[in-house]
């Protein structure tokens, strides 16, 4: 067991951040660590490196007891916070030898050379980081996150602010890193989320509601609602559309219509009997699946 959240509480004054939270997590999974802003991710993750300290309830690393008084166990754990603080006026080889230095990390040169190399910083080495673009950045953050081996990542929001480009290589580069280390990922982007993660975690006002594989949840039973994708030939009234029985809501997007049912009936016998009763011919018709994001809505809501 590479992670082993035990029973975690944490309150600042009357505000209770995480409440009685418990989950473990295995040697190589990458997970997704969901919840709506101020449901307590970052500080679970503070908490899981040592930087601050529960109320009550224990974090175990490898086996080994959490505590802040402990900066022995932080040689297990790598830590990339949400606003990666850099030194701006630093260059990034001299940044991460500084870094090495801190860690007292042996043959430190070479160490820098190849976390230089795994995160695709080679060409940008002699540039002052307060020079580099947002994306570049980011890969500066993880070489030093990265760059004393350890066997347990930490990245909070790693691709918050990154254009379509950069997002794809820190995704690409963040699945290359799972290979060999226990991630734990937190994002707002469910996309991202459903692309490179597992398994995953929700959390909302400081509680653990949901612990799984993403496709087991996308198919569970969060949600009872049928979602159909309709389009006709012809123009048709929504206040019609809405008297079909079983339908529940009905919009209208890109001239076509979004169908959710009241509950799990399938509603499509309904929607080809209103097709003939109308004389309309469907030009499409298909049952969506259900999106991790909206099992997010559908939970945190």
């Amino acid at each position: 067991m590479s992670i082993l959240i035990k029973d975690i509480t944490k309150a600042y004054g009357n505000q209770k951040a995480l409440d009685n939270v418990s989950f473990s997590i295995n040697k190589g999974e990458l997970i997704g660590f969901l919840g709506p802003n101020g449901a307590g991710k970052s500080t679970m993750m503070k908490i899981i490196t040592g930087y601050i300290r529960p109320n009550s309830g224990e974090v175990f690393i490898n086996n080994e007891l959490v505590k802040t008084e402990n900066p022995s166990i932080r040689k297990n754990i790598g830590y990339l916070p949400e606003h990666n603080p850099l030194y701006t006026d630093l260059y990034i080889k001299e940044y991460l030898q500084f870094v090495a230095g801190l860690y007292q990390l042996k043959n430190k040169n070479k160490k820098v050379s190849d976390i230089i190399e795994l995160t695709g910083l080679g060409d940008e080495q002699h540039k002052k980081i307060g020079a580099l673009s947002k994306g570049y950045r980011q890969r500066v953050g993880l070489a030093q996150a990265l760059i004393h081996d350890p066997s347990v990542l930490i990245l909070d929001e790693p691709t918050t602010g990154l254009d379509p480009n950069q997002l794809e290589e820190i995704r690409n580069l963040i699945r290359t890193i799972s290979k060999e280390k226990t991630v734990l990922l937190s994002s707002h982007i469910m996309q991202e989320v459903e692309a490179v993660c597992s398994r995953v975690l929700i959390i909302n006002k400081g509680v653990l509601i949901t612990d799984g594989p993403v496709e087991q949840i996308k198919k569970g039973n969060i949600s009872q609602q049928q979602e159909i994708t309709i389009e006709f030939d012809k123009e048709v009234k929504k206040e019609s559309l809405q008297k079909v029985s079983g339908v529940h809501s009905v919009s209208l997007k890109n001239n076509r219509w979004i169908i959710e049912s009241i509950d799990e009936a399938d509603i499509r016998p309904n929607l080809f009997q209103f097709a003939v009763d109308n004389k309309l011919v469907i030009l499409t018709l298909q049952q969506n699946q259900q999106s991790l994001e909206h099992v997010f809505h559908q939970l945190t809501k």
